[in-house]
């Protein structure tokens, strides 16, 4: 397993337990604990660490957009794996400019098929790929960093 798709499961965990603990717990002492529960010696700690405080910093947005593109589901009725895959793929896809948008959504997909459900793979990759669709359509800035 690579070192970020490792960070990537990490910060899932992490966020996951956040989410279901009502986000009163603190995001750093859990992503310490599943940091040296579920990869002691990881090299890339940092990148598990962004990704965990980049999605609680823009969780309004990302869950704004989860309900925007999946409006059959509302947030609270989507479990808590595939909701937090979701906040970690949209945030990579939306707002990371190191990560290549295709990356984001392969990434998001390996991981719902890993610890999501039997469908979990199937509804990532139908969210990510329609907001990626219309981020082609709208030109989003972040699709010239990269090329598709």
């Amino acid at each position: 397993m690579s070192n970020r798709h490792l960070s990537r499961t990490v910060a899932l965990q992490t966020l996951y337990e956040w989410d279901f603990r009502e986000k009163k717990d603190d995001l750093a002492a859990l992503l310490a604990a599943n940091t040296k529960e579920f990869a002691p010696g990881m090299e890339d700690e940092g990148f598990s660490g962004k990704l965990v405080h980049s999605v609680q910093e823009h969780i309004v947005e990302l869950d704004h957009t989860i309900t925007e593109y999946a409006p059959e589901w509302p947030i609270d009725q989507i479990t808590g794996v595939d909701r937090n895959v979701l906040r970690i793929g949209i945030y990579e896809l939306l707002f990371d400019p190191d990560i290549p948008p295709k990356v984001a959504i392969n990434e998001s997909i390996k991981l719902a098929k890993a610890f999501g459900g039997v469908s979990s793979g199937k509804f990532v990759n139908g969210v990510l790929g329609s907001i990626f669709k219309d981020m082609q359509k709208d030109n989003h800035p972040k699709l010239t960093t990269f090329t598709e």
